[in-house]
């Protein structure tokens, strides 16, 4: 009825506007281009409106929930990855990573010390302990364990993970490891340019195969590569060619964890009887407004960003939109490898953090790059703040159903799902308190809907060294940096995701009004 109402106000005043002006001859000639504005303007507002009404009332989350309404066996965890957690980056052997090269390109922070969880890691585990996670993500560098990327295994590296994956199971926590995240031997880069160079399949999968060999008697779930989608978009261009080098990333990285998820099962699933999956980063995404060319442009963008990764893991080939649109710089998958790639995920790891909208571009200017082939922009939503990601959990609702329609109801992990807040703020950190709420009670909504959710990570177990701006910060637990012992300290988030943990009933309203800091707190600074 809002709506309706606001129609009809909305087309009054343009006629009142028409009247008025038709009495002016001299300004005849700008009614039909003023008419035409605010009936444009008129439908974005309105199409904003029913978007966010259908939202507030379709699968609205739930207030007051409790572990005990997932499934049995549903795992509550955190994580971190192990450039931005470990430090000792030149210590017992670890060579350099192409992310050592890059942070120190500049004088900006690194991640030289970082966490220090190399050091830290048992009274870090003991965290974990006290928090009550079922399960913590790790991620093994690969320059610490291979530092020149083949060859020698690094002794003193062996040890440091046996010896942190032997102190996570001795307080009874489930250890997730991430094989790839982002940290590629640098010796790898200088020698063929790291991913873009089919080279990398065989040196991936050996440093796998040393991975499942010395610790997957204890570990029973493997991820291959983090984000693979977001690595090749985003940080792959080393020979300048922007137009294929994404691609080519892509293709291999896919290449590489299928053909580590072959070697896993052939070689060590009978005996470990573990399970080998990839992740996903995953925005939603709406049409800008309601026209055809922003649904389409939505559309588009969910076969660049999701189907890109998605479709070949099922179906063993590309969408047929990016095969039109990118032709023959798109790489194509050999019959063999079509098969190889097909059904090699156990299970999906799901990185989501937020909803976009998308519109057409208006330009028809094609460079003949990633962005271009998907001639559309991603916009954040009306009330994004600074570094801070809206509060929209029906957006991961909305990914769930998307690959459930699209792709079959796929055992799904939430690998990673946070807010970041200014690193200074606050230890009452009631903005990530909102998100968590509002984001598990979204997890649960998909779960009682049919999606078969095995999961949740939330991202980060502490603040650690962040890769786009340093000063925001995703951690249950403040780390200050400035110290050199990388002190510790308790948030409000980690207390609520504790007690959640603990199987106590969790409501957004009781843990405000008892929350450790009596100052206001901050949403996001």
């Amino acid at each position: 009825m809002f709506c309706l109402f606001f129609l009809f106000v909305t087309q009054s005043l343009c006629f009142a506007i028409c009247t008025f002006f038709n009495k002016k001859k001299d300004t005849k000639r700008h009614i039909t281009r003023i008419v035409l504005f605010i009936f444009s303007l008129m439908e974005q507002i309105l199409f904003l409106i029913l978007i966010f009404l259908s939202f507030a009332f379709s699968g609205r989350c739930s207030d007051v929930y409790s572990r005990n309404d997932f499934p049995k066996g549903f795992v509550f965890g955190s994580a971190v990855s192990a450039f931005q957690w470990e430090g000792a980056v030149d210590e017992d052997g670890r060579m350099p990573s192409i992310w050592d090269t890059y942070v120190h390109s500049s004088d900006g922070p690194t991640g030289d010390i970082a966490c220090d969880g190399y050091h830290k890691y048992k009274e870090d585990v003991r965290l974990m302990y006290n928090m009550r996670l079922d399960a913590f993500r790790l991620s093994i560098s690969w320059p610490r364990l291979i530092p020149s990327g083949r060859g020698p295994v690094n002794p003193k590296g062996l040890r440091f993970y046996k010896n942190l994956i032997d102190e996570l199971m001795r307080y009874g926590i489930e250890t997730h490891v991430t094989l790839y995240h982002n940290d590629l031997p640098q010796a790898l880069e200088d020698e063929y340019g790291g991913w873009i160079d089919q080279k990398i399949i065989n040196d991936f999968t050996a440093f796998a195969d040393v991975c499942f060999r010395e610790f997957g008697s204890k570990v029973k779930s493997w991820w291959t590569i983090n984000e693979p989608n977001m690595l090749a978009w985003g940080g792959n261009c080393s020979r300048g060619n922007s137009s294929t080098e994404p691609y080519i990333a892509l293709h291999n990285m896919l290449l590489a964890h299928a053909s580590t998820a072959r070697l896993y099962k052939q070689t060590y699933k009978d005996k470990q009887h573990g399970s080998v999956g990839i992740t996903l980063f995953a925005y939603w995404m709406v049409p800008y407004t309601s026209s055809v060319e922003d649904k389409i442009a939505t559309q588009r963008d969910k076969a660049f960003y999701l189907a890109w990764v998605l479709h070949p893991l099922v179906f063993g080939d590309y969408p047929d939109v990016m095969k039109r649109t990118v032709g023959e710089r798109l790489p194509s998958f050999s019959k063999e490898e079509s098969e190889l790639v097909k059904g090699s995920s156990d299970f999906l790891g799901l990185i989501h953090y937020t909803t976009l909208y998308t519109a057409q571009l208006s330009t028809s200017v094609h460079a003949g790059d990633f962005d271009s082939d998907m001639n559309a922009s991603l916009l954040r939503m009306l009330f994004f703040h600074g570094m801070c990601f809206d509060v929209l959990p029906w957006g991961l609702e909305g990914v769930l159903e998307y690959i459930e329609k699209n792709y079959g109801n796929l055992p799904v992990y939430i690998l990673e799902n946070g807010q970041p807040t200014n690193q200074h703020s606050s230890l009452n950190d009631v903005g990530r308190v909102d998100y968590l709420h509002a984001y598990i009670a979204a997890v649960l909504n998909s779960v009682r809907n049919g999606s078969d959710i095995r999961g949740y990570f939330q991202w980060s177990f502490m603040d650690m060294f962040e890769f786009i701006n340093p000063n925001y910060t995703y951690g249950l637990y403040y780390v200050n940096f400035s110290d050199p012992k990388r002190e510790r300290s308790l948030k409000t988030s980690a207390l609520w995701y504790s007690a959640l943990l603990k199987g106590k009933t969790v409501s957004l309203q009781k843990l405000k009004n008892r929350s450790m800091s009596s100052s206001p707190g901050v949403s996001c600074q």
